[in-house]
């Protein structure tokens, strides 16, 4: 699967990948036919800990998620590692943990510690030198040359635009696979980034309400970008859901008046792959599992 990540990223139409944060939302997303997932810190950060994203996820927080990701989807899982969780060391660590637990491609930021949003004001950055060292480090550290190594840089608003490219080609440079200038703010910075980056497999960033002007996969892929995330949409869409959802609950003292719009029990656990695990039950114990998942499935 991480040699079909590489491939997929050499053909000539970009890689649309939504946002994760947890083996449910990885699986609707590979049902929806969606052919990798983007396994997103700041999605991990708003819905398992509340909390905006602002360097508060830990590592063995983000290699647990990614495991639990790989035993229930097949689709290649690109993992945002924030800074790498510390200096070029930890990063090696960081790669290692995640190569084991299933991840595809791993990306790293050149933000300072304790990081943020790429789409927040405030941020820093580290020295071109040392970013450089911890991408070494990640590269020398990988098991298979086939998880890419992603290299985020967030310099445009720390340093400017012209910087941030100076950085994008160091990073290329030193060995990433694939090149990501976070927050772009107009579509000719972000024509000037392909530009700068000939031949280079490129991230464009779709954040609604964000720095970066919205597109289409088309229109990014035209531009020359070969993976397009969305890291927070559905998040931010269930989040709005969910507050319809309860406010009517609330209302109404009961989910009548909100069935049209939700899955009933039986729905879900099919989504769920309730017929798969019947199989299995009436395989390693049978009658016994597949009686019990059956009258689950029909309630």
């Amino acid at each position: 699967m991480n040699k079909t990540l590489s491939q997929r990223l050499a053909g000539s139409e970009a890689l649309l990948a939504p946002g994760a944060y947890d083996p449910l939302s990885a699986l609707m997303i590979e049902n929806a036919g969606f052919e990798a997932v983007y396994l997103s810190g700041a999605a991990i950060s708003y819905t398992q800990l509340g909390r905006p994203d602002i360097g508060l996820v830990s590592l063995d927080h983000v290699v647990d998620v990614t495991a639990r990701i790989r035993e229930r989807v097949s689709v290649p899982i690109i993992v945002d590692a924030d800074t790498g969780f510390g200096g070029s060391i930890s990063a090696r660590r960081t790669i290692k943990l995640l190569e084991r637990a299933g991840a595809s491609a791993m990306q790293i930021e050149d933000q300072s510690f304790p990081k943020r949003c790429g789409h927040l004001a405030g941020k820093t950055v580290i020295s071109v030198e040392e970013m450089c060292g911890k991408l070494a480090a990640v590269l020398d550290a990988r098991e298979s040359a086939e998880t890419l190594v992603i290299a985020r840089t967030d310099a445009i608003s720390v340093i400017g635009f012209e910087e941030a490219i100076e950085r994008a080609v160091r990073y290329r440079e030193t060995g990433a696979d694939v090149i990501f200038v976070e927050a772009p703010r107009t579509e000719a910075e972000m024509r000037a980034i392909v530009k700068a980056l000939p031949g280079v497999p490129l991230i464009a960033n779709m954040v609604e309400g964000g720095t970066t002007p919205p597109f289409t996969l088309a229109q990014l892929s035209d531009m020359g970008f070969k993976l397009v995330i969305s890291p927070g949409a559905l998040v931010r869409n269930l989040v709005h859901q969910a507050e319809v959802f309860l406010k009517s609950l609330r209302e109404n003292g009961s989910t009548q008046p909100m069935l049209r719009s939700m899955l009933d029990f039986k729905g879900l656990n099919e989504r769920l792959g309730i017929d798969e695990m019947a199989t299995l039950g009436d395989r390693y114990d049978p009658g016994l599992k597949l009686e019990l998942y059956r009258a689950a499935a029909e309630r």
